[in-house]
């Protein structure tokens, strides 16, 4: 059975039809060619409640990955890391730390992201949530990273150990 896995594009700009949403489309065909069964990328103003409502939507109808991309840098309307911090049960930051470590390969700017990673628990549902940069290589970088261990991180998830 394909997991589920849903992608939240957090911009203001994108929200209101202003700008096209381009990173956001970019991890929804990646997590499908991995084999995920992905819906529709959801648009969310840069909003702590906004996005925790999605989040949080996602994981309690058994979404077991969720990626927001946006809002992870420091203008002042970047508050994704914020309204995730303040709902996940525990991080992961071996992640977020390789999707950066990955991103300056590319260019200096990957050190910016103040992006996490980690699981949130909606009662029996556990998923992963990781945050993104808004920009296509962060992005690109990011389903790089998650590709090779997601699998095995939610069947961790699930009680499965062996490897």
């Amino acid at each position: 059975m394909k997991h589920q896995a849903a992608v939240i594009t957090c911009s203001d700009r994108a929200f209101r039809g202003e700008y096209a949403d381009r990173s956001g489309p970019i991890i929804q065909a990646a997590l499908r060619d991995a084999g995920f069964a992905v819906g529709d990328v959801v648009l969310v103003p840069d909003d702590v409640e906004a996005i925790q409502r999605a989040i949080g939507s996602f994981v309690q109808a058994g979404v077991r990955l969720v990626v927001t991309t946006g809002g992870t840098g420091v203008a002042p309307r970047d508050v994704t890391v914020e309204a995730t911090k303040a709902i996940l049960d525990f991080e992961i930051p071996g992640i977020a730390e390789e999707i950066r470590r990955v991103g300056l390969a590319a260019t200096p700017y990957a050190s910016l992201s103040r992006g996490l990673a980690g699981v949130v628990v909606r009662d029996e549902n556990r998923a992963l949530v990781v945050n993104a940069p808004g920009s296509t290589g962060g992005a690109k970088d990011t389903v790089r990273v998650l590709e090779p261990i997601v699998e095995h991180l939610i069947g961790q998830l699930d009680g499965i150990t062996n490897h």
